[in-house]
């Protein structure tokens, strides 16, 4: 088996996830008392929130940068930075290791065409919804992105940032989210990108009318199969 190295504290909470569907997806995969083989590196997210909210993401992306190369130096075969936001910088971290880099916008694409579908809508930080890194990413595989209007979007980056961070679940936000997804769907949206880590301790099957594409867990389902090849 080969060595995940994941790069995640942005937030904790979603890097839980993380850690718990990896060592799961092996488990189903090989069973018995068989575990994913990980080398995690959890930095502050105080400190990563700080850049982003100064717009520093020059340092950002070297700080991270430097933390994968440690991954890479402990052993790690592949890395994957557990947080869509931070994929901003994955050109510095991809320059800063010899090893691959899974690319998250790249696996939840691979799904969303695997579905065939064509038109998606995104929710995400403000900064994964409004700016071009992430967008233009999945945009690349053919495939129509769709954003909420201003509104919508902060409520999602509110809730995102005042909440699932901190490990806060409110129903009232869960009704908030079915809410922009309708209205997405409603223009046209065939499936939901759940563009950020921590949407999915909040929303699930349940609150959509069309297809969500999760993708802490696709990222994650990749990650393994990487490692199991």
């Amino acid at each position: 088996m080969r060595r995940i190295g994941m790069l995640g504290g942005m937030s904790w909470e979603s890097t839980a996830e993380y850690y718990r569907l990896a060592n799961e997806n092996v488990r189903d995969a090989l069973g018995g008392m068989h575990s994913a083989s990980i080398l995690l590196d959890s930095v502050d997210f105080a400190d990563i929130e700080a850049l982003q909210s100064s717009g520093d993401w020059e340092r950002a992306g070297l700080v991270l940068a430097e933390r994968a190369r440690a991954l890479e130096a402990g052993g790690a075969d592949l890395i994957v930075l557990c947080t869509n936001t931070m994929h901003k910088v994955a050109h510095r971290i991809e320059d800063g290791v010899s090893i691959p880099l899974l690319h998250i916008a790249d696996t939840t694409a691979g799904a969303i065409r695997a579905a065939g579908t064509t038109r998606v809508g995104l929710l995400g930080t403000a900064f994964t919804m409004e700016q071009e890194f992430y967008r233009d990413r999945v945009a690349a595989h053919g495939i129509e992105v769709m954003t909420p209007d201003d509104a919508d979007r902060a409520t999602v980056h509110r809730v995102i940032y005042d909440e699932l961070v901190r490990g806060i679940i409110r129903n009232h936000s869960r009704a908030a989210y079915r809410e922009v997804i309708t209205r997405l769907v409603d223009r046209g949206a065939e499936g939901i990108i759940l563009g950020c880590t921590e949407i999915e301790l909040l929303v699930g099957d349940e609150d959509s009318p069309v297809p969500l594409f999760p993708t802490t867990r696709l990222h994650v389902r990749a990650a393994v199969g990487f490692a199991l090849s």
